[in-house]
């Protein structure tokens, strides 16, 4: 199956020739020991988005190593992501895209102007314009339990057709198909990727389960 490759334009603004499924693996508590391995799993098994969240240990350093183990076969950005410095160390640690739990104007422009993609968390439709007037590249509804599939529809019903929508929080992949019928486009995946402790064959076989309900929702 090919995915088309303005997906990577909804991440980063780099050049890449790779085509993205429309999910971002989470792996907050990841370890620099293991970085390589797990994020080796995860593209292996088809996931080429991969988010460090910043209150995981040493987690730049993590970046490091899955941007050297994977290369060009993926994007490997930063979460809870909260301040325009961390956003430049994010940059300096060759992080492709900033992900953030809340929408912070000036943490949004910082990231755009580093030519990294910005998806600020939002829950509301003010949060969802504000993002999107900072220069958002996509938006991430967190936590997108809360809402549930209706509520995002009635905000994707006013939200611009081209600004992609990732549901975050609470969902898992026997609901990517409730959720895509109600406009969001793509998913991040949490504890049920990844947790502290486990192995790499564990994030593989979980990762090859989120794949396979990917593409039977978003099929050619």
């Amino acid at each position: 199956m090919a995915y088309p490759t303005s997906v990577n334009s909804q991440i980063t603004d780099a050049a890449t020739p790779v085509s993205h499924r429309r999910l971002i693996a989470i792996l907050r508590g990841v370890k620099p020991d293991e970085a390589a391995s797990i994020a080796r799993a995860i593209v292996d098994a088809g996931i080429t988005m991969i988010e460090v969240p910043l209150n995981s240990p040493e987690p730049l350093e993590s970046i490091v190593a899955m941007k050297t183990e994977v290369g060009d076969a993926a994007l490997i950005g930063a979460g809870t992501v909260l301040t325009e410095d961390d956003v430049e160390r994010v940059k300096a640690a060759r992080g492709e895209f900033i992900v953030s739990p809340n929408c912070d104007s000036a943490v949004i422009t910082k990231t755009r102007e580093l030519g990294m993609g910005s998806w600020p968390g939002v829950l509301t439709p003010s949060e969802c314009f504000a993002a999107i007037r900072a220069g958002a590249s996509g938006l991430k509804i967190f936590p997108a339990s809360i809402i549930g599939a209706e509520g995002i529809k009635a905000m994707r019903a006013v939200l611009p057709k081209d600004m992609p929508v990732y549901a975050v929080g609470g969902v898992g992949p026997d609901d990517f198909a409730t959720y895509a019928k109600a406009g969001c486009d793509g998913f991040g995946l949490g504890s049920g990727i990844y947790k502290p402790g486990m192995a790499a064959d564990e994030v593989s076989k979980a990762a090859k389960a989120y794949v396979a309900a990917h593409d039977a929702v978003f099929r050619d």
